[in-house]
């Protein structure tokens, strides 16, 4: 591959002949190329400080011929010397550094280059174009080469040669003496400890060698990135080692001896570069708990510098601490945006890891917000495009989540997991064969990842293809084998394909491992469906266990007695309740709303128009709702925003602007909050005389708002209406003002008003209303809820069957009378009345 021009210039020069020279010192059998044994003892010959095992070392050479495949020479040879300068030109290492370490003669160009000293303070230099990103993102953690980070240093001291990467960059490296004596006696300290814990069989002989844990690479990187983290991705792996033992314990006493000699600096600069030195050395072990107390105490010396902040808030998340982590990355955001152009290489990576503490607090706007400045920062970052996209996807906007993915995966062909949240997004728009394509893709490039494997299965599923999706779950379970999910879903695919003994042991396997009470309501279904098998030879049963059925249109459905729900009201109040459960925002107080009116200082803003209106960004109204779904543990929370943002801000936000009018949002989510029904209404209404637009209309609104606040709310919650006809009839524009007693005949009004709020009370106060042993005819499930009984042939059916018109087949009528039971009670009572009617009619 050819050079690009910038090659005759002197400084690219110099660089070229110290990677022919680095090449040409492991090109052992001069045949012009690296193979694997040559390319294994370079990486171990740069890298003098990590003890490579030798599963380790083949990943990395997997990574090297998988990446640089067109540099790869036939015959075996292995990797050219162009390929080497295309990994050093990548950031996939720092050639002086790497020159330095192997001890090479210098260049006569860098004769007269002055040498850095280990107590003069480091120089910044420029990283190769899109490498300082991903350098940073990486330097948490010793970098080999091959395996995206940096070498060993460039320090003429011998003591720098055997150092950390991250010990000796030049833009965060040690800057004084004292901090390389503190870090060799940290060092020893920390081997004697390793030595104790692991004789006494405390932790195993992985700790603190700085390798990840392969087991992660089977999952998709939703959250925090094994790439920023390591092997540390939860609370549960960051803290291996063994913090009880009487050996720990000592440690930390001798720790505390080092931290204060670095109290005891010269200078407040030294004390810092002490306790950071010892901090990073801490987090390379993951002893992430003592190395927080460095970083804090760091943060105390300068408290306006950017890397304490982003160092604690690195340690934080490794903890769990997702929320004292959000905070910390929002100093360093504060310290990075004040530091002005020296902090330049940083602030991509503090939008990053900010988005990821968010998203692991629930919070996934705000985290699409940090991602999009983290792109829009470094356009190359490839993985801050796929989180974006997967932060998008989680919220329910596939079209972007799309984008973004597509441009991550251009950037990075073999991203595994941008492929499988790719072929998601693609399958959510309802592009099934190019989602099979990028699942399949994804699974090529990671044979066991389960994410891939599970949703591959769903898209399957969702097609009707059972043999192929049982596959797919049975190899899930294969490499996880406690995943419930796919445990369940692989009885649903077994059950689609009737092979019905085979889906109860399914099913009863995912009950063992999860206890949910839905799992074991399948398992009674299923054995009810197999005990009616005997009357299929009446003709009535589908050979499945389900009677056959149905669907006759609504007008022939006929109520007995008003008290009856209308057919399409209650399918209408259904699909309300399903978006209220999921959003959880029943279980919300509607006085919260009203408090959160009273307590949130929203200022004024003017639309395009010129209409004042108190707007937010959604990544704010995220944080109120987050105060008002503040019970939800945070992939819940996460699941209610996407059905909010696919619902509501979708209808509020149509221009596409990113911001919602946060008054017209409190009404509109009032009526469905937990409370008596007056009270929902008159916050509804005060959420309205809380706009701008209403001010100073005396306890008024106007007409027009109320006209305008009745659309949008028949456009989130009855889409199927035409509010717009409704609009034109009642004249929009009308300036006259309502007061609260005749917005309420609006609101009420049965046809263009919200009148469906009374079915849907109504729904969710029969929510465990069970009907003794009554059973819907259709689906076989216990009734809970409404019974709907058909007086001529006395067959009951369910809330959900009664709304989508099913009826059992054998009943073919020309109409069918319903009347609906609350409860059992009222059943009895009308029974008994029934009884008593015929009695009098015998005796007479």
């Amino acid at each position: 591959m050819a050079l690009s021009a910038s090659a005759a210039s002197a400084g690219r020069g110099s660089r070229v002949e110290k990677v022919r020279r680095i090449f040409e010192r492991f090109d052992a059998n001069g045949d012009g190329g690296l193979d694997r044994d040559e390319m294994a003892q370079l990486v171990v010959a740069v890298n003098p400080r990590v003890k490579f095992s030798e599963d380790q070392i083949s990943a990395i050479l997997d990574e090297v011929f998988r990446t640089y495949a067109e540099f790869i020479l036939p015959d075996g040879k292995g990797l050219s010397l162009p390929g080497l300068l295309r990994t050093y030109d990548d950031g996939a290492g720092d050639v002086d550094r790497d020159f330095l370490a192997l001890s090479l003669p210098a260049l006569d160009s860098d004769a007269s280059s002055p040498e850095i000293a280990p107590g003069d303070a480091a120089t910044p230099s420029s990283p190769p174009p899109g490498a300082a990103v991903a350098a940073s993102l990486l330097d948490d953690h010793v970098k080999p080469l091959g395996a995206g980070g940096g070498a060993p240093p460039s320090f003429s001291s011998r003591a720098a040669a055997a150092a950390p990467a991250w010990a000796t960059s030049p833009n965060h490296g040690i800057a004084f003496d004292s901090s390389w004596g503190l870090l060799d006696d940290l060092e020893i300290l920390v081997k004697r400890l390793r030595s104790k814990q692991q004789r006494k069989g405390s932790i195993d002989g992985s700790v603190g060698g700085g390798a990840g844990n392969s087991n992660f690479d089977s999952f998709s990187d939703a959250g925090w990135s094994r790439e920023i983290s390591g092997a540390a991705d939860s609370a549960s792996s960051a803290a291996p080692w063994d913090e009880t033992s009487r050996d720990y314990l000592t440690f930390v006493k001798e720790l505390a001896v080092l931290r204060t000699r670095a109290d005891a600096s010269r200078s407040r600069e030294e004390a810092f570069d002490n306790h950071m030195v010892i901090g990073r050395a801490l987090s390379e072990h993951r002893l992430f708990r003592d190395a927080l107390a460095s970083f804090r105490r760091a943060c105390e010396l300068q408290p306006t510098d950017v890397r304490p902040h982003f160092r604690a808030g690195n340690c934080l998340y490794a903890l769990g601490r997702h929320a004292e982590a959000k905070e910390e990355y929002l100093l360093a955001l504060e310290a990075a945006e004040a530091g002005g152009s020296q902090s330049a290489d940083i602030l991509p990576q503090i939008h990053v890891n900010l988005g990821i503490a968010m998203e692991a607090e629930g919070m996934v706007l705000g985290a699409c917000e940090h991602y999009r400045e983290a792109a829009i920062l470094c356009p190359s970052h490839a993985r801050a495009l796929k989180l974006l996209g997967s932060a998008l996807f989680g919220v329910g906007e596939y079209r972007a989540a799309e984008k973004a993915l597509e441009e991550a995966i251009f950037l990075k062909p073999d991203y595994a997991d941008a492929h499988c949240d790719l072929a998601s997004a693609l399958h959510a728009v309802g592009d099934d064969d190019r989602a099979i394509q990028e699942f399949q893709k994804a699974i090529d490039l990671k044979p066991g990842h389960v994410d891939a494997l599970y949703n591959l299965g769903g898209l399957n599923m969702d097609a009707g293809r059972f043999v192929r999706a049982a596959e797919m779950y049975t190899r899930v379970l294969s490499i996880r084998p406690n995943h419930w999910r796919a445990q369940l879903n692989k009885a649903v695919a077994l059950l689609g394909q009737g092979e019905s003994e085979e889906a109860k042991k399914a099913l009863k396997e995912a009950f063992k491992m999860t206890q949910r009470v839905e799992v074991y309501d399948a398992i009674s279904h299923l054995k009810t469906l197999q005990k009616k098998k005997p009357k299929a030879s009446k003709g009535k049963d589908d050979g499945q266990g389900e009677q056959a059925y149905v669907v006759v249109e609504a007008s022939k459905f006929k109520r007995v007695g008003r008290k009856t729900t209308l057919r399409q009201d209650l399918a209408n109040a259904l699909d309300i309740r399903a978006f209220e459960r999921m959003t959880k925002l029943g279980h919300c107080d509607v006085e919260l709303v009203r408090k959160e009116m009273n307590e949130t200082d929203v200022p004024v803003s003017y639309s395009g128009t010129g209409i004042p209106e108190k707007s937010i960004r959604k990544a704010a109204l995220e944080v109120i709702l987050r105060r008002l779904l503040s019970f939800l543990k945070p992939d819940t929370f996460q699941g209610a925003i996407k059905a909010i943002n696919e619902r509501i801000l979708s209808v509020l936000d149509a221009p596409g602007s990113g911001r919602v009018d946060l008054g017209m949002f409190f009404a509109i989510i009032a009526p469905i909050c937990s409370g008596p029904v007056e009270r929902r209404k008159r916050v509804v209404f005060d959420a309205l005389l809380w706009r701008p637009a209403s001010e100073g209309g005396n306890g008024q609104i106007r007409r027009s708002d109320a006209l305008t606040y009745i659309k949008l709310l028949r456009a989130v919650y009855i889409p199927t209406h035409g509010a717009s006809d409704m609009l034109e009839m009642h004249g929009e524009s009308d300036p006259t003002m309502v007061s609260y007693t005749e917005f309420l005949e609006m609101f009420n009004d049965p046809d263009w008003g919200f009148g469906i709020l009374s079915t849907l009370v109504k729904l969710e106060e029969s929510d465990h209303i069970r009907h003794g042993r009554h059973t819907c005819s259709i689906c076989r499930y216990p009734i809970i809820g409404s019974r709907f009984k058909e007086t001529k042939h006395s067959f009951s059916l369910c809330n959900r069957c009664y709304s989508e018109g099913k009826v059992p087949s054998a009943f073919k009528l020309e109409e069918y009378r319903f009347k609906e039971y609350g409860n059992e009670s009222e059943a009895l009572i009308d029974k008994c009345m029934c009884f008593n009617s015929k009695k009098l009619e015998t005796d007479a």
